[in-house]
């Protein structure tokens, strides 16, 4: 029982510097989000426009991406992919699927996340069968 207590007693004395350290560390910090209830800025659930929870991964995301003004495209060696503009994801035949994945594994890890923001900025789509490698890679980038 003592045991218990003596466990209880450390656990409540940590919570209680670990307390006292966020409220100074917010004071510090003002523009640090809380993860209160309704917060959806600190939980990183974010309502998309069509009431969809966004997925957190938005080099990948299907939402609409507008980019900053000024910005531009950095090209990868990849400007034939510039002909696949407009097209939606699941209208690419197998071997044009085929030539984006080929452009898509010479990339170095560290790449990919760019290149992906890069086909969004030229008005690129992802080729569906091509999506779970993606996430794959974006992972171990």
């Amino acid at each position: 029982m003592v045991g218990a207590l003596m466990i209880l007693l450390v656990t409540v004395c940590i919570g209680l510097v670990l307390y006292v350290y966020d409220l100074k560390y917010r004071r510090r910090h003002p523009g640090v989000p809380t993860a209160e209830a309704g917060d959806e800025e600190a939980t990183g659930e974010a309502e998309e426009p069509h009431g969809e929870i966004c997925c957190g991964r938005h080099l990948i995301c299907e939402k609409s991406l507008s980019p900053l003004p000024g910005e531009k495209a950095e090209y990868y060696d990849d400007e034939e992919l510039d002909r696949f503009a407009g097209r939606s994801a699941g209208e690419y035949a197998p071997e044009e699927v085929e030539e984006v994945r080929e452009v898509m594994m010479t990339l170095l890890p560290a790449d990919i996340p760019g290149w992906v923001r890069s086909l969004q900025l030229r008005g690129i789509e992802v080729p569906e069968p091509l999506r779970d490698e993606l996430i794959i890679l974006l992972d171990n980038s």
